[in-house]
């Protein structure tokens, strides 16, 4: 029996000798449409694209400039920067070396960043100056131990000093190299390496600060590629689909249809960040057939197109006002018909989805994990009864980075315990309740009231502090802040508010503020309730039941 034909793609030299692997790693998936669909366009951002066979190439040489940076098996590469096609690069590179890409929100603090560059450890940071480079260097400063590499991806300015890529180490200060000279420079990573198992992890997303501190939720090669073919199947995906990658690709909100369009074959567009303007002039340019739109970005894209300037009806999409339908198509999927589910970072997106069916309000299950209701002692609720949800199956999380003792409580009993509350109804669908620890959510963004009240706690008038949820028309909810100042110190409104957003990302911050004398308490507990009936709380996800 002959070997198997060397995984390469036309642009690179054969390699021999490859064990072949039972499971697929995203480098294999692409590899292989380098090969099946070669001068098909796979990603396009600005006036840069990359046809399968390119991209190929590009990582190849991308994996070699991370290995000499130090990116090792299990190592952490960070993306400091917005969309960018080099984002997709770099994960596919991170996931042919074994390393760990995690893209940071880059709407945080120089704070919230330095606590990540901390946290994660990186050997690379792969970062943007324009826009956000003064957080980030701030933040680099904070940690100026830090043993990274760094990588600047936008290029330098006109007039702005070039440095020598040899002694580019990183901030503060500093440029770090250029990623496309670097690129242009490095030859291809051989393909006969040994490979990272499908299991391994190879994306670190980090949550929401649900304990105090975020935390860093790995994803492997295996969920992704899982989660992905769920998506594709929901959302009625096909290898001629053009996704417009607008949303933040720092959530999984945007990254599973990234996914999803990269196994297929499809083509990944990218725009730096959301902005009604750009986004419509792409849909039209390159024909976008889908985009992650929250309310009110679709809210400014009608009014700005009102008069019919750009053609958008390339895009597909589920629903929304008789204005906007007008300017688009309307998606025939079964997501469109039933769109939504359940899920987390932790079991890459969503784990139940409307789109199969039943009477619960969040669907049924993923064809690809197993869903339970529990209670607080591991044992499997009837319908009709409320629990934690658990999930375990191939889109389950390794685990946090770091966190050995939280990932113990996580796992136990061989289960992902969500923190989440769920009912399981008579025809076996799902019910998300609402998280067992409380959340706060604005848009497309989960606020966790303990981080926004252990950053109002730090300044100094301050001596204790409430966060409820209070409805708000456009955003869904908005943070409200109930505080209780010392004796001697006499602040307003606004100096809490700066307070926090000089400390956390502008998101997070309290849009108001009520001072008060005393907080209501149940023993030694806040009562949040008791807050809720006072100031105007309401509108959390999953209802008004919520537990503290």
């Amino acid at each position: 029996m002959s070997d198997p034909a060397p995984d390469v793609a036309p642009v690179v030299p054969e390699a021999a000798g490859l064990e072949t692997a039972s499971e697929l790693t995203l480098h294999d998936v692409l590899a292989e449409h380098a090969r099946s669909r070669p001068a098909q366009i796979a990603s396009v951002c600005g006036p840069h694209s990359s046809t399968w066979s390119s991209l190929h190439e590009r990582v190849l040489r991308l994996a070699r400039v991370l290995a000499d940076a130090g990116a090792a098996p299990g190592e952490r590469v960070l993306w400091l920067g917005q969309n960018c096609h080099r984002l997709l690069e770099t994960l596919l590179a991170c996931g042919h070396l074994g390393a760990v890409f995690c893209p940071v929100n880059w709407r945080q603090s120089a704070e919230e960043l330095a606590f990540v560059l901390a946290d994660a450890d990186p050997s690379v940071v792969v970062w943007q100056k324009s826009e956000i480079g003064t957080a980030v260097l701030v933040a680099a400063q904070r940690q100026s131990g830090n043993r990274a590499t760094w990588i600047r991806h936008d290029r330098a300015e006109e007039g702005e000093a070039a440095e020598d890529p040899a002694e580019a180490t990183g901030p503060p200060g500093g440029s770090g190299a250029d990623f496309e000279e670097l690129v242009a420079a490095a030859s291809p990573w051989p393909l006969d390496r040994a490979a990272p198992e499908s299991a391994a992890a190879v994306l670190m997303i980090y949550t929401g600060a649900f304990g105090g501190r975020p935390n860093g939720a790995l994803l492997s090669h295996r969920a992704i590629l899982a989660q992905s073919m769920v998506i594709a199947l929901v959302r009625g995906y096909r290898a001629d689909a053009v996704f417009l990658n607008s949303g933040p690709l720092f959530h999984l909100g945007t990254l599973m249809s990234t996914f999803a369009v990269f196994h297929l074959g499809g083509t990944n567009v990218f725009i730096r960040r959301v902005e009604a303007e750009a986004i419509c002039r792409t849909i039209e340019v390159e024909g976008c057939t889908d985009a992650f739109l929250m309310p009110p970005t679709v809210a400014e894209i009608t009014s700005l197109n009102a008069d019919g300037r750009y053609d958008l009806t390339s895009l597909r999409v589920a629903s929304g006002p008789p204005e906007w339908m007008a300017m688009v198509s309307a998606d025939t999927s079964d997501w469109a018909a039933r769109p939504g589910g359940t899920g987390q970072t932790e079991v890459t997106g969503l784990v139940t989805f409307t789109a199969f069916g039943g009477t619960g309000a969040h669907g049924r299950p993923s064809p690809l994990a197993q869903v339970r209701i529990h209670d607080d002692d591991d044992v499997e609720l009837g319908p009709g009864q409320v629990g934690e949800i658990v999930v375990r199956g191939p889109v389950v999380m390794n685990g946090f980075h770091n966190r050995p003792e939280l990932n113990a409580a996580k796992r136990r009993n061989g289960w992902h315990h969500t923190g989440d509350l769920g009912r399981r109804e008579e025809d076996g669908s799902i019910t998300f309740i609402g998280p067992k620890a409380r959340m706060i959510k604005s848009a497309a963004e989960n606020i966790y009231p303990a981080e926004v009240e252990a950053c109002l706690r730090t300044h100094a008038a301050v001596r204790e502090a409430a966060v409820i949820g209070v409805p708000d028309e456009r955003w869904a909810q908005s943070v409200k802040a109930i505080v209780v100042l010392h004796a001697d110190h006499d602040v307003g409104e606004t100096e809490i508010i700066e307070h926090c957003r000089a400390h956390i990302a502008s998101y997070k911050k309290p849009r108001l503020v009520e001072f008060v004398g005393e907080l209501p308490k149940n023993g030694y507990q806040i009562d949040y309730d008791a807050l809720d009936a006072a100031f105007g709380g309401g509108g959390y996800p999953g209802g008004t039941y919520r537990s503290v």
